[in-house]
């Protein structure tokens, strides 16, 4: 490198003393023509300028430095999170991959015992098949007493469940129907209505209470009460027995149904 080269790289002020006396030049023309005073306040002046200049530039030197810290160690702590996130990834991925090797493993595993149980079981079933032979040759009579005992065996327990079958009552469903049982007109005999209403007798059927209803008009309804087996009466056969009174029944209506 030559002089020239180097002298241009140092950090040298060569034109300070230019810059000096422009500078003092240009305070002279705002104060007005030197005088002795003037000067000492032109370089007063000229110092403090030069003072703030080299604050200034401190202070903007040490806000870049304090800002570059800040970033570093921002960008530090980036980093190192940066390499946790990657250390956890990396032990997933680990993970990941011994549960992918050890579910390829356990197929073959698992049909390894399967293919060595296999002969083992066959042998055994061979050597029953063998042994059943050799009692059948053996046992010439002991197969059909034996079939006589099951069969007595199992004739007794049919019976037995048979009688406590027959033992156990059965369920019988009922109802409780509420009859309306309309006259033709207020001269009607009730008395004798409700006597032929329970004049109609049939197995499952059992009369209850009854009592008049007014219906308007003087004319009273009989309403009255009854129970019966729904596997031998119904509805239908009440109403038809019923209204065969015709000289004092006008009409059978149910009012109630429930199940008992």
């Amino acid at each position: 490198m030559s002089g020239l080269q180097c002298l241009a790289a140092e950090n040298i002020w060569f034109d300070k003393q230019r810059y000096d006396e422009a500078e003092r030049r240009f305070y002279e023309g705002v104060n007005g023509p030197s005088t002795p005073q003037q000067q000492v306040k032109t370089a007063l002046q000229q110092a403090k300028g030069r003072q703030q200049k080299r604050q200034h530039r401190n202070s903007s030197s040490h806000g870049g430095d304090q800002e570059l810290v800040s970033r570093m160690k921002s960008l530090e702590l980036e980093n190192q999170t940066l390499h946790k996130v990657v250390e956890n990834m990396r032990a997933a991925l680990q993970k990941l991959e011994s549960r992918v090797a050890m579910l390829e493993k356990s197929p073959a595993s698992a049909a390894v015992p399967c293919a060595k149980a296999a002969p083992v079981q066959a042998v055994k079933q061979v050597k029953v098949e063998n042994g059943g032979d050799d009692d059948d040759d053996l046992d010439l009579f002991g197969s059909d007493e034996e079939d006589e005992e099951a069969a007595r065996i199992k004739q007794e327990r049919v019976e037995a469940y048979t009688a406590k079958k027959a033992k156990k009552p059965t369920l019988i469903a009922k109802s409780s129907i509420l009859l309306d049982v309309k006259p033709w007109d207020d001269e009607t005999d009730m008395a004798k209505l409700e006597e032929c209403v329970r004049s109609v007798q049939m197995d499952g059927l059992l009369w209850g209470a009854s009592k008049l209803v007014p219906v308007g008009y003087g004319i009273k309804k009989l309403q009255i009460n009854c129970v019966v087996e729904d596997d031998k009466v119904g509805t239908d056969i009440l109403e038809e027995e019923i209204t065969k009174f015709e000289d004092f029944v006008q009409s059978v209506d149910v009012a109630a149904f429930n199940k008992i």
